[in-house]
C-alpha cells in the first residue's frame, strides 16, 4: 500500500475545500490533516495515516513541515493551485468524512477543540496555554483517546 504523506493529505483537502467554494487558511489546515490523522488511527488500530508528528504549538497541533509550506499565508486563506493528489479509495472516503465533520468549524473553533483533548493538553504539560511549546504529541496516546471518544 502506497504511503499517505502529509501534502498528500493537506493537497485534497484543500482540493476539496476549492471544489465546494470554502476556503482554508494555513491554521485550519493544520487542525484538519490532525484530525484526519488522529481519526485514522483511532479507526485502524493506530495505523498512522502520515508518519509526521504533531507539535503542541500556542494554536494546536502543528505539522511543522506543513507550516513552513504555507506560512505565507499567515491568516490569509490558502489560495495556490493545488493539484488533486491520487490517493487510494479508503484514504479518499476517511478524508471526505474528516471534512464533512469538521470542515464547517472555523479555524478558531477547530483551535479550541484540540485545546480541550488529551494529546495536545499532555504534550503541552505544565506550560501556560501563550507559551511557545514544540514538544510533540504522543501518536499512540493520540490514537487511544480518539478511539475512547469513539466507543463512548
Amino acid at each position: 500500500m502506497a504511503v499517505t504523506t502529509l501534502n498528500s493529505v493537506a493537497d485534497y483537502l484543500l482540493c476539496f475545500a476549492q471544489k465546494h467554494g470554502d476556503v482554508i487558511t494555513p491554521l485550519k489546515l493544520q487542525k484538519m490533516v490532525y484530525y484526519a490523522d488522529a481519526w485514522y488511527m483511532a479507526l485502524n488500530d493506530g495505523a498512522e495515516l502520515v508518519p509526521e508528528r504533531f507539535e503542541a504549538w500556542v494554536h494546536g497541533p502543528v505539522a511543522r513541515d506543513l507550516y513552513a509550506r504555507f506560512a505565507d499565508y499567515k491568516w490569509q486563506p490558502i489560495t495556490a493551485e493545488i493539484t488533486l493528489p491520487d490517493l487510494p479509495v479508503n484514504i479518499v472516503e476517511h478524508l471526505n468524512e474528516v471534512y464533512q465533520v469538521f470542515g464547517g468549524y472555523t479555524a478558531y473553533e477547530l483551535e479550541q477543540l484540540t485545546h480541550q483533548e488529551q494529546p495536545w493538553i499532555s504534550a503541552r504539560g505544565d506550560l501556560a496555554v501563550s507559551a511557545v511549546c514544540t514538544h510533540v504529541l504522543d501518536k499512540k496516546e493520540t490514537a487511544e483517546f480518539y478511539r475512547s471518544m469513539m466507543e463512548a
